[in-house]
């Protein structure tokens, strides 16, 4: 990858400093959903979901056994048994319906983005590393507006989620801190007006719809206030 593409992504531990958690933490239906983008993402997490439950049952089940089953019903086996099958399922679910609350949706609409985001970084690089092979057909036109364009989203992204942190942990602080919901938008209108027929088109209009998304997400905050 090229040096001004890799100053472009956004790396994990800034992720968890602009947002105060682990990225692949946060809940989001997108990556258990999302077959051709987030496969490796959506089975670690569904690996790591069934290892905590596996880990978690001995101790629910050898306290439920212990303190409700043998006082009450002495031994039994088919209880056991049932509270082997019902516990890790338990700890799923109840895992689940705790991050569903514990992450707010914006958040988790905004690492969406950044994921669409680093999509474009990966396909310009795929394009670079075939034209770099010779093949000239994937040769992008204005690459280097393309950057300036991912430059502008990068900020807007890198602006959304520090807006979203500071509001939840202080809702009183919005009124001194309304420069964080200016946006990129008049930019990338601009340079997506100038633009041809093309790739640089494809990639450049992608972009322009992640601007609009963290816009609108952006707005979104604004009104909640």
């Amino acid at each position: 990858m090229q040096p001004d593409l890799l100053g472009l992504e956004i790396s994990p531990g800034e992720l968890r400093r602009l947002t105060g958690f682990e990225p692949e933490d946060v809940f989001r239906p997108s990556v258990l959903s999302d077959r051709s983008r987030n496969g490796s993402q959506r089975w670690s997490f569904l690996l790591n979901e069934i290892l905590v439950a596996l880990a978690l049952t001995p101790i629910i089940v050898g306290f439920i056994y212990g303190f409700l089953v043998l006082p009450f019903f002495s031994s039994s086996t088919v209880i056991g048994v049932v509270l082997l099958i019902l516990a890790p399922l338990g700890v799923i679910i109840g895992r689940w319906v705790w991050r569903k609350f514990a992450y707010p949706q914006v958040l988790t609409v905004l690492l969406d983005e950044v994921d669409k985001y680093h999509a474009l970084i990966q396909a310009i690089d795929i394009n670079d590393q075939l034209a770099d092979s010779g093949n000239t057909q994937n040769h992008l036109r204005d690459r280097e507006k393309i950057i300036a364009a991912l430059q502008l989203i990068r900020e807007d992204l890198v602006r959304a989620l520090k807006t979203e942190r500071i509001l939840r942990d202080n809702k009183k602080l919005l009124a001194n801190n309304q420069e964080l919901f200016v946006n990129n938008l008049a930019n990338l209108q601009a340079l997506q007006v100038s633009t041809q027929a093309g790739e640089y088109a494809q990639l450049l209009h992608q972009s322009f719809q992640i601007a609009l998304d963290v816009q609108a997400e952006l707005r979104k905050l604004q009104s909640s206030q």
